[in-house]
């Protein structure tokens, strides 16, 4: 797999993602998005772009946590 074409698959993700009205969905396929986005920013030497994508992976991330934690104490 080309190295642009990299850039279009996580660019499609993100993309894809963006149309969900389902937040933990969208918080999944845009860090996975992010993660390819961040892998294409390494292979081009694009490094704001990699901090950027893995800044977002962090913020994905977090908030699916804060989201699972909050839901799990409603159900008790």
């Amino acid at each position: 797999m080309s190295v642009e074409l990299l850039g279009y698959l996580g660019s499609a993700l993100i993309t894809v993602s963006l149309l969900s009205a389902n937040v933990y969905f969208l918080r999944t396929f845009n860090s996975i998005g992010c993660l390819i986005m961040a892998g294409y920013g390494l292979a081009i030497e694009a490094y704001p772009v990699t901090l950027m994508n893995v800044i977002c992976v962090v913020i994905n991330l977090a908030q699916m946590v804060k989201t699972r934690r909050a839901s799990s104490r409603r159900a008790v």
